[in-house]
């Protein structure tokens, strides 16, 4: 770690943070002609792919006077159900306010900072992101010098690692997400946390804490305990097929985060992307997994490659969520459910 980082000490935070307070704790064959025709099968679990396996790509640009109250003190930019546009999250207290996500790159950083304006006049700002790709963490390039950054440290190695190659590969979509990521630079954060951070913004604590891989090795999740309003990051998503990216993500770990979620007991889920929601979509996302889960496992057994299931399952639950979009992940999730069965 380097030495503008600071390690979770309860006096180190302290010494730095004078608007809010930190405490921080270590802690079968008959649908596979079907599915030819209709499930988006990839070469290989591939996010970052041109075009990915979304079906459509707008512009990913953040939504400007959209912004909604979902609780006392959170407001949520909406992502519009554009791909590669997160939900965004600001927190409210009366010493300080929280930015969840930023958006991708400098210009969607700087629509955060103006609707940022319009519901908070406090002076001290920080700013968390769920996971490192990049319509997540890009945009903090934009956020002032004087924001405070805190990452999981898990998600700060991912930043470190993988990142440029997010980048690199996501120019790759089309020439207007090649011109949001134009000369971004990562951003260092200047908190960095093992498993559990609590941040008293005035008046409402975000609770942030790390519950090992699942979407990615770095998921972190933003638990606002007065409003009982939870962000999930891409853990959680709705009508969406989860996204399985590479072999770092954890279907089985993935299911056990969920559970640990669902026993917070949220009034309201943020989830990465899609409508802001209750606890259901926990619940929804966790019917979906475990069904996955369990139709691998069934077909595995009788001897059929992953390729062959990543067919079969891509037809079925396409037929099973008609609703829910970006069927191509689907294949993604087959073959890292397939690689973690006995």
């Amino acid at each position: 770690m380097s030495d503008n980082r600071f390690t979770t000490s309860v006096v180190a935070f302290v010494a730095l943070l004078g608007a809010g307070s930190l405490t921080a704790f270590s802690q079968e064959q008959a649908f596979v002609g079907r599915a030819h025709a209709i499930a988006t099968i990839a070469n290989g679990p591939q996010e970052t792919a041109p075009l990915g396996h979304n079906q459509t790509q707008p512009v990913p640009l953040v939504q400007e006077n959209k912004t909604v109250r979902v609780s006392e003190h959170v407001f949520v930019i909406p992502d519009g159900r554009v791909n590669l546009v997160p939900n965004i999250g600001i927190v409210v207290g009366t010493r300080a306010t929280l930015v969840v996500d930023a958006g991708m790159g400098p210009r969607n950083g700087q629509a955060v900072l103006r609707e940022l304006a319009k519901v908070s006049k406090n002076v001290d700002l920080y700013l968390t992101t769920t996971h490192f790709h990049p319509e997540h963490v890009t945009g903090a390039q934009a956020f002032p010098a004087s924001t405070k950054v805190i990452r999981a440290e898990a998600q700060q190695k991912e930043v470190d690692q993988k990142q440029p190659e997010f980048i690199r590969n996501f120019s790759q979509r089309t020439p207007e997400i090649k011109a949001l990521l134009q000369d971004v630079k990562p951003r260092s954060p200047d908190i960095v946390f093992d498993h559990e951070l609590k941040l008293d913004l005035g008046g409402v604590t975000a609770r942030l804490f790390w519950l090992g891989a699942g979407h990615t090795r770095g998921d972190s999740f933003i638990f606002i305990e007065e409003d009982k309003v939870l962000f999930t990051g891409d853990v959680v998503v709705n009508r969406f097929f989860p996204i399985f990216p590479d072999a770092d993500a954890s279907g089985k770990n993935w299911l056990a985060i969920l559970n640990q979620l669902e026993a917070l007991q949220p009034r309201t889920i943020v989830p990465g992307h899609g409508e802001v929601g209750d606890a259901t979509l926990v619940t929804k996302e966790q019917t979906f997994l475990q069904s996955v889960q369990s139709r691998v496992v069934a077909l595995k057994a009788q001897r059929k490659s992953s390729e062959e299931i990543a067919q079969v399952l891509s037809a079925e639950f396409q037929l099973k969520y008609p609703d829910w979009e970006n069927p191509g992940w689907i294949a993604d999730a087959v073959r890292r459910f397939y690689a973690e069965s006995q």
